[in-house]
């Protein structure tokens, strides 16, 4: 077999994380030969850096690529993530709700979304059968130091810093074999239309390639600005359009503890993330550009953190929601932003860059006789995947009940509500979520009308969930953690209802947690070498 040449243009993490996952797949981690990997990536762009947040196939991709999990935490100041609780979605009120990835099955049929809809509610409905949302506000990592001996393992995921990340992939993966230029691309050309034949420096350098992976973000050097492949707006569904944000270190706001979870605060006009990593946290204010300027925004970002800021610097960064139209396009995929974007606020960021490098590798074309039809595929797959995350973001605004300002009303009004999802949600005022829901994803009022051919890769039907990411579980957490059909339920199953229970089995584990689980910043200084820091500058409406 003539050995494959991929080129892939542009660094940040979608690069690395492509090249590195590529070389781990088709390369058996850089021990074969069968596919030259080059990466290109301009010395001039700058880089953004940002804590991310990350879901649990970031381990999938990391044990592919055959990193040792110590040995990335230290790299990357990576800390566990276990949930993300939500404060503020529902009322202004500093109410909140956890969306964490365990959750107990204990009896073979699950009720449990049935049962708390008919109890009094007074018991937030992931408390009762989950216990990562109890051990996330103990602040207690999901590893013990010593042996595992809790039954069945917490799943987690990982906060890092986003550029240490990607320095870490690089140096990991060119000791394997991946080869690096730092230069522009300075000229493209083109086979036909529609195919790349290769890219030039200007180091002079020429790259042939079968293959050309697009992770130069919002740029789209190659699949928009080369191949003239569209791209679909989606801000009609998610308003946000900009991020501030700001690092917090801990040598002088240091709160005491380092939380195993993401925060996701609701504020005026958007939601703040708060990160936190081994020396310090990031916070990112996103918000609409349209209902907030750029001064109030920040200020409201400061004043969400607390205390003397000034000396921190804080950084803008415009973004916009919406899809490639075709993310593989004759012989060019692009990864990371170059293919779309939704905001992080489900911390699919990263997650979008490696089910790009994921699909590819399983998608490979290893001969160019059939690339159009793993295209095909590859685009529909990437589509469903997006379009699942557009629906899941957006259920977080439609379904607040904030009215203080004119952004949370203005994201419930009914053309806010894409209408994939508003047939989910009038279906399951009929019927609780379940699995059969994703067997067909197809619900009565959703459309049956093909896709315009401009906006796919040859499949015209309309998307369709998989459950591959969020199924009615995660569903249930967010419709019941933002009080969803509560006033239906008082009239179907009337106001003095039985409490809410929690099954043994969840009190049995947190009492084994307050045993056997240590504070997560003491796990970290233990396995990790985290340094020591003294409280300092808590943030705002701080409660450890």
């Amino acid at each position: 077999m003539q050995k494959r040449r991929v080129v892939i243009v542009g660094g940040g993490s979608a690069g690395w994380m492509a090249a590195s996952y590529l070389n781990g797949a088709l390369n058996n981690r850089g021990k074969d030969n069968k596919v030259d990997i080059h990466l290109v990536e301009s010395p001039d762009t700058p880089r953004i850096s940002v804590g991310e947040a990350t879901i649990p196939s970031m381990r999938h991709l990391l044990s592919v690529v055959g990193v040792d999990e110590t040995e990335f935490m230290q790299a990357t100041e990576a800390t566990f993530k276990q949930s993300i609780k939500y404060t503020n979605w529902v009322h202004k009120d500093n109410s909140f709700y956890h969306h964490p990835f365990s959750r107990a099955q204990i009896h073979p049929l699950d009720y449990s979304g049935q049962r708390w809809l008919q109890s009094d509610q007074k018991i937030p409905f992931m408390e009762t059968c989950s216990a990562q949302p109890i051990i996330c506000e103990m602040g207690l990592a999901p590893q013990m130091l010593g042996e595992w001996r809790m039954g069945q393992p917490l799943s987690y995921a990982y906060h890092m810093n986003a550029q240490k990340f990607a320095d870490y992939l690089r140096d990991f993966s060119v000791e394997r074999g991946v080869k690096h230029t730092l230069a522009n691309i300075v000229e493209v050309e083109l086979r036909d239309k529609d195919h790349i034949r290769s890219v030039t420096t200007d180091q002079g350098q020429t790259l042939e390639a079968d293959l050309f992976v697009d992770c130069t973000g919002f740029r789209a050097r190659l699949i928009e600005k080369q191949l003239g492949v569209g791209f679909e707006d989606c801000s009609q569904w998610l308003l946000c359009d900009r991020a501030v944000t700001m690092h917090v270190p801990y040598d002088e706001y240091y709160p005491g503890l380092v939380r195993p979870y993401t925060t996701a605060t609701a504020l005026s006009n958007g939601w703040i993330w708060d990160i936190p990593m081994q020396s310090r946290r990031s916070i990112g204010y996103v918000h609409s550009s349209a209902f907030i300027d750029k001064d109030a925004a920040e200020q409201e970002m400061r004043a969400y953190q607390g205390g003397n800021t000034d000396k921190l610097d804080a950084r803008f960064i415009d973004f916009k929601v919406g899809r490639r139209h075709r993310t593989w396009h004759g012989n060019c995929i692009a990864i990371g932003l170059s293919g779309g974007f939704i905001e992080p606020l489900e911390s699919t960021g990263l997650y979008l860059s490696d089910l790009g490098a994921v699909m590819l590798a399983e998608h490979f074309p290893w001969q160019d006789e059939g690339m159009e039809v793993l295209a095909t595929r590859y685009n529909r797959l990437l589509s469903n995947r997006f379009y699942e995350i557009l629906d899941f973001i957006n259920m977080h605004y439609c379904l607040t009940k904030r009215t203080d300002t004119p952004f949370w009303q203005e994201v419930q009004k009914p053309e806010r509500i894409n209408p994939r999802l508003q047939a989910k949600l009038d279906f399951w005022r009929i019927k609780p979520p379940s699995a059969s829901d994703f067997e067909d994803m197809w619900i009565p009022g959703q459309s049956i009308s093909p896709m315009p051919a401009a906006m796919t890769g040859g499949d015209r039907r309309p998307p369709i969930d998989t459950a591959a990411l969020w199924n009615h579980q995660s569903y249930e957490c967010i419709l019941y953690g933002m009080n969803y059909l509560t006033e239906e339920c008082d009239k179907w199953f009337g106001v003095q209802r039985p409490p809410a229970q929690v099954h043994p089995a969840i009190l049995q584990r947190l009492k084994m947690a307050k045993t056997n689980l240590p504070p997560h910043a003491h796990w970290l200084q233990q396995r990790l070498g985290m340094a020591m820091y003294s409280g300092a500058v808590k943030p705002a409406g701080w409660v450890a």
